[in-house]
């Protein structure tokens, strides 16, 4: 789950951390409030949304004057944010963050992320802050500074002096730069977090470290224990299908693609995406139903996928542990009659009950006409699938239904 970088940093004064001073508005009004509020003969505008690259798309402004701070608040707010993160659709900017300047004397790019490979945590810092850390760790990998930290004990003071060191700060900001990178890697094993980068961490004009942007990522399988961040989730910067998965608990993302994906596991769907990339297709979303789904989920997933209008084949794989295969076989069928007549469905079952899953698939799909296809392996199933979506659509209203196995 993603957090605005009001909500981040809101998170991070908890903990004491230096952050700007600062406010949320989501009219000129509000903004220009904030601004008097935060007095002061300068303010940064930044715009809240759910992606990087705010500042080269014209979604942070620095202004002098209470009128520039209404003006360009005016101006951003309903203004669709197009960045490299956002795709051409870009986003909308229903929020923005007013904060009081702060006089910058040097940049860092500090981050903390999750090393899975090796089951610890990793901070990545760099002299060169305020950069992409992507393009700079291409061109320079040379400025990229590691250290690997425990995923189940704080970091030491030690070794924030160390990282300190290596990015050539002295003196007292060796101690300061220090207290600051504990507290951080505190919050982030704090909130399970999967990332918490601070770009850029800024020494101002009085030698003090600030925490002048922030964005964290936290592990949507931990959000149970933290109900005070899942009360956070902005709807507004969701698709709409997702924002209907999550009422089911079902993780939904949509892609590119013709063919509708129905899973219950995250690993599953994930192979099931590459082995339809694999045989020339492109997915349309990932979906995973879970291991517990029923009829109700099932339903409810073909009518996420529907709402997709580029899906022509919606490729069903079921693996059934918790669930038995003659239940989701019995799902698939009351959901697949509302799939239009245009579309096809193709079934991969495995597992518990297996045998009377494909007994129910077949015997319906040829007493019905439905367009539904019980397919034996995996990869039978992806190759079937990739081969409807790749024929001509018939009409809707004329397509003749057939099915049965395959």
């Amino acid at each position: 789950m993603y957090l605005h970088e009001f909500q981040a940093k809101g998170l991070l004064r908890e903990y004491g951390l230096p952050v700007p001073d600062g406010g949320v508005a989501s009219t000129a009004s509000d903004a220009l409030r904030v601004a008097k509020e935060l007095k002061g003969e300068k303010w940064v505008l930044k715009a809240q949304v759910h992606a990087g690259g705010r500042g080269k798309a014209g979604g942070v402004k620095i202004v002098q004057s209470f009128s520039d701070v209404y003006d360009e608040s005016t101006h951003m707010l309903g203004m669709k944010l197009v960045t490299h993160q956002t795709g051409e659709d870009g986003k909308i900017v229903r929020r923005i963050l007013i904060e009081k300047a702060t006089n910058i004397k040097q940049e860092i790019y500090l981050s903390f992320m999750v090393d899975r490979d090796n089951e610890q945590h990793i901070l990545i810092a760099s002299a060169e802050g305020g950069t992409e850390i992507e393009t700079l760790a291409e061109s320079r990998p040379d400025a990229i500074i590691k250290e690997k930290l425990s995923a189940i004990k704080a970091m030491g003071a030690y070794q924030g002096r160390k990282i300190a060191k290596k990015l050539g700060l002295k003196g007292n900001l060796l101690n300061k730069f220090s207290a600051v990178v504990v507290k951080l890697h505190q919050v982030f094993m704090d909130y399970d977090c999967m990332l918490l980068e601070i770009n850029p961490l800024v020494v101002n004009s009085d030698n003090e470290i600030v925490c002048l942007d922030a964005k964290i990522t936290v592990d949507d399988n931990a959000l149970f224990r933290h109900s005070k961040i899942e009360e956070m989730k902005d709807y507004g910067e969701m698709e709409p299908q997702e924002v209907r998965a999550s009422i089911y608990d079902l993780s939904y993302v949509s892609m590119e693609g013709n063919i509708g994906c129905m899973v219950n596991g995250a690993g599953l769907a994930m192979a099931t995406m590459d082995i339809i990339k694999s045989f020339g297709g492109q997915p349309a979303n990932f979906l995973d139903v879970g291991g517990g789904a029923d009829e109700n989920k099932v339903r409810e997933a073909f009518r996420i996928i529907l709402t997709d209008p580029n899906v022509k084949v919606i490729f069903v794989n079921i693996f059934g542990g918790i669930v038995r295969c003659d239940l989701i076989a019995k799902g698939v069928l009351k959901a697949a009659n509302e799939v239009p007549g245009d579309k096809h469905v193709v079934l991969r079952l495995d597992g518990t009950n297996v045998a009377e899953g494909k007994k129910i698939i077949n015997e319906e799909a040829q007493t019905s006409g439905l367009n539904i296809y019980a397919a034996d392996t995996m990869a039978d199933a992806a190759q079937l699938a990739v081969k409807l979506a790749n024929e001509p659509a018939p009409n809707a209203a004329s397509a003749k239904k057939k099915g049965g196995s395959k």
